[in-house]
């Protein structure tokens, strides 16, 4: 009995560190969203995507975005003081990040990039809310293959306003790449999946995990394959389906781990009967 309960409590334990990472992940991009709204509400006019949102169609003032944004940051700031002293100073340290994103598209080409360093955050901070410091192993793969696939995806997402951007003078990777985008693609895709990987091997992931793995590279494949970049309708569909790709990389973790401990316990077990043979 004692065993079990402390097999459930590890799976829970593994469960809550994802459902962390996820919440944290959220909030950060909620953030991320209300401060990119400010920096671009002179622009998402001449967007016709975006002309409709209620800051560029006037529905809502600077004033008020700006006093939601102050709640957010505020909420934020009240979830970040209650996790250890580690992921507090992990968590201040992205605020630099967070405030230069927006302004990217004025600057690179690469905003994508910006985006993916600032979002993936999340990885990192999860991780330590939960364990009470980074594994460098497992967290630095870990995030670097979600900045890999925040690269692919909103790359993808981007090609929908590249037309407006380029009139307006916004820079994106959709306008880098453009007839090469797929190239580009597959080669993040390849990353992604490669540290993926490595995470799997660093933390003694098990088959299920790597089971998802190659669910996700069936999916990346097809979604590559099948992507018209010049139809807005399809990159916004390619864009969505990636929620598929990060349900099955949740599932993976999860099952994963659930089959790591039924693994450790049979191996206990075999021990415990030696021993006493």
């Amino acid at each position: 009995m004692p065993h079990k309960a402390t097999r459930s409590f590890s799976v829970f334990t593994e469960i809550q560190h994802e459902k962390c990472r996820y919440q944290l992940n959220s909030w950060c991009y909620k953030v991320q969203c209300d401060f990119l709204s400010q920096h671009k509400s002179g622009h998402r006019d001449k967007v016709t995507r975006t002309a409709n949102r209620p800051i560029a169609a006037g529905d809502i003032s600077t004033f008020q975005s700006f006093i939601f944004l102050g709640g957010q940051l505020t909420l934020a700031l009240g979830v970040l003081l209650c996790l250890n002293y580690y992921s507090i100073a992990l968590g201040a340290a992205s605020l630099l990040l967070v405030i230069t994103y927006p302004l990217m598209k004025r600057i690179t080409y690469w905003p994508q990039l910006a985006l993916g360093l600032t979002f993936n955050w999340g990885a990192l901070l999860g991780w330590s809310a939960i364990k009470g410091s980074c594994d460098p192993s497992v967290c630095l793969p870990l995030y670097f293959s979600g900045v890999m696939w925040t690269l692919m995806y909103d790359t993808i997402y981007a090609h929908q306003d590249k037309t407006d951007d380029a009139l307006i003078g916004l820079k994106s990777t959709a306008l880098r790449f453009s007839e090469n985008t797929k190239q580009w693609l597959s080669g993040f895709s390849v990353a992604m999946l490669g540290t993926l990987s490595l995470v799997g091997v660093n933390s003694d992931q098990t088959l299920p995990y790597y089971a998802a793995l190659v669910a996700v590279g069936t999916h990346l494949t097809h979604q590559i394959y099948t992507l018209d970049i010049h139809r807005p309708e399809d990159c916004w569909e390619k864009f969505t389906s990636n929620r598929t790709i990060g349900l099955i990389v949740f599932l993976g973790i999860v099952i994963g781990n659930l089959w790591k401990e039924k693994k450790t316990d049979k191996t206990k077990k075999n021990i415990d009967s030696r021993i006493e043979n």
